[in-house]
């Protein structure tokens, strides 16, 4: 995908509609302003915000608020899943189709509530005062059309009945608008690959990022609200590929040799075990079968996890970002079914209820995760936004109880319920922006608990009410860090001691104090404890940990307790988005000395561009010579 573009306008779209919220803030809370008598509840709501942040992260979070919905909705506009063009014009003309359509008289009753409709037409037809009736009929219209898109997506459309819509930027319609610059940017061959989301977030805070850094050489620590831009990186296709097909790919193959998925994993590089390895998908069936008996008899018959069918899978990525990852994951998933003999109406929902998690600290990325995931959901099925089926991503939120209230809590729900390390687990999440995925809550399977609580009627007790769903939320945070998942892979975050603040310093040295030096190390640890033994994980890391001596135990821990699989080494200026040297590799979540691993070394091929090509050539020469 061709980026330079898409960089240019999100770093554009971040400091216009940066520039254009902050004077809608002056406006909206100047003394005498309209919105004070005609909204109230809404200024009160944003002057709270303010109060409880800054004025400046109020300002970045709505003006991100509106970028994602506006790529979003472009996004939907141009593959047809809108059922007229919101953001986009009919080819030929300027205006989006929505407007044009209402200037005509026809406006969706089911997207726009009579009461709207009446505003806009009074605004269209000069009936109700305006110093821009076009663009104020508009902005009603966007403000409907993403209320009516809460239905299917409310993790990323949430009803805008607050401050966001006092806030909305007013130029909409010019040449030089956001909206112009979104339709410019976002074409429909772009728009072809839901992958142009996760570039477009990555551009969109590339400047905060660069702000971070030029911090950390003053000797600034990145704060828990800076920590996704300074270590987010969105994962090359192909390492994503290599990643997944050698996790969940693996996994498949191990349990299903004889499996077609093979044909469509380019960069599966396949077990090679004292010699034993297929030739590839031209052997007969009981040369395959044979060869299958032949590996389980090296590894012993139960010596890989067993999975039965396509809905026992799970697959996780604890550091999700914009679920690049799970999107490949999603098509793969989707071939298993396939082949499975599964109705194709059914499989995207049943992928996404079964089959795919992620995890972030990071709110804005976690929506477009599930966007994207939604959106390869759509792509299958027709009527998918009618199921209104919820991804699993889970954004982890600090969550904190006074000693008072947890007390009270217990003793009306019944204090046997609560063992102790139940309690603890109750406040480990107080810094969840901070430590994310790295937590290890002491509760490792807490279904039955939230069996149990969430039939609890607490609707009786004012002050216990949001102390409930404050526990409930605890425990599906600790249900998503459970070890349950069949595959982990991760793009982990990158930071080393220099950058931590204190409290996350002190914190990796008390938890993870074998690789405390930076995020990634602990990350490789922790993500181990996700998967069930004999899991499938990947990893995109720097690739000090082979070499350095500071990260000898880390070494020893995956060599000594775990089984590499599979390494690609990156050249050492391989990989444009980061400023480290990389490696990709894959390991199973046991120990297996007799493992004979495949290693790609690209050290000899320098430049990015060369990377994905001679990864490719180099497995793919090995596969027809059956090694």
């Amino acid at each position: 995908m061709e980026t330079s573009k898409l960089k240019k306008f999100a770093q554009f779209a971040r400091r216009s509609l940066i520039e254009q919220v902050s004077n809608k803030l002056k406006l909206v809370l100047a003394q005498d302003s309209a919105a004070r008598r005609e909204s109230a509840e809404a200024v009160k709501k944003l002057e709270e915000e303010i109060k409880a942040h800054d004025k400046e992260q109020v300002i970045e979070k709505v003006a991100y608020i509106w970028f994602n919905r506006f790529c979003a909705l472009r996004f939907m506009d141009v593959n047809r899943y809108t059922r007229i063009g919101v953001v986009s014009p009919v080819e030929g003309q300027f205006q989006p189709e929505i407007l044009a359509e209402a200037k005509m008289g026809h406006i969706d009753e089911e997207m726009v509530h009579d009461k709207v409709r009446q505003q806009i037409f009074a605004l269209l037809e000069g009936k109700a005062p305006s110093r821009d009736p076009q663009c104020e009929a508009y902005r009603l219209l966007v403000v409907a059309a993403c209320n009516f898109w809460n239905k299917a997506m409310p993790f990323l459309f949430e009803r805008i009945d607050d401050f966001t819509e006092l806030l909305m930027p007013d130029d909409l319609l010019s040449d030089n608008s956001v909206l112009a610059s979104t339709r410019k940017a976002m074409t429909s061959d772009v728009c072809q690959d839901v992958e142009v989301i996760g570039w477009l977030y990555q551009f969109y805070i590339s400047e905060k990022k660069d702000d971070v850094f030029a911090g950390l050489k003053k000797n600034k620590k990145i704060a828990p609200e800076n920590i996704p831009a300074a270590t987010q990186l969105f994962t090359p296709h192909w390492i994503v590929r290599y990643l997944v097909e050698n996790s969940l790919g693996r996994l498949w193959m191990l349990n299903h040799p004889n499996s077609r998925l093979i044909e469509q994993m380019d960069y599966y590089i396949k077990p090679d075990e004292k010699g034993l390895t297929t030739k590839g998908t031209k052997n007969t069936k009981e040369e395959q079968e044979k060869h299958f008996r032949d590996f389980r008899a090296f590894r012993g018959s139960e010596d890989f996890l067993v999975v039965n069918s396509p809905e026992e899978l799970k697959i996780c990525d604890p550091a999700c970002g914009s679920g690049h990852m799970l999107t490949y994951a999603f098509d793969l998933l989707y071939a298993i079914y396939e082949e499975e003999g599964y109705e194709p109406s059914e499989i995207p929902e049943k992928i996404l209820t079964h089959n795919l998690y992620g995890i972030e600290i990071d709110e804005r990325a976690g929506e477009l995760a599930a966007f994207a995931l939604t959106m390869k959901a759509r792509a299958k099925q027709r009527r998918f936004f009618r199921k209104r089926i919820q991804p699993n991503i889970c954004v982890l939120e600090n969550i904190q109880f006074a000693e008072s209230e947890l007390n009270e809590y217990m003793d009306f729900i019944g204090r046997d319920l609560f063992t102790v390390p139940l309690q603890t687990t109750l406040r480990q999440f107080e810094e969840a922006d901070n430590f994310g995925s790295l937590i290890r809550p002491e509760v490792t399977d807490v279904e039955g608990m939230l069996d149990t609580l969430e039939t609890k009627d607490v609707s009786g007790q004012l002050f216990l009410t949001e102390t409930h769903k404050k526990v409930l939320k605890v425990l599906k945070q600790t249900d998503y860090l459970s070890p349950k998942y069949h595959v982990v892979v991760a793009n982990p975050p990158y930071m080393g001691g220099k950058g931590m603040n204190g409290r996350l310093g002190k914190w990796l040295k008390d938890n993870y104090p074998d690789v405390k030096s930076d995020l990634f190390s602990a990350f490789i640890v922790r993500n181990t404890g996700l998967s069930l033994p004999k899991g499938q994980l990947g990893f995109m890391t720097p690739f000090v940990w082979m070499f350095i001596s500071s990260y000898e135990r880390l070494r020893n821990f995956l060599i000594d307790e775990k089984t590499i699989t599979s390494l690609v080494q990156l050249e050492y200026s391989g990989f444009d988005g980061a400023t480290v040297p990389i490696c990709t590799f894959t390991i199973e979540n046991n120990h297996n000395p007799a493992y004979r691993a495949g290693y790609v070394r690209l050290s000899d091929f320098k430049g990015a561009a060369l990377q994905e090509p001679k990864c490719l050539e180099i497995i793919q020469a090995a596969r027809k010579a059956g090694k």
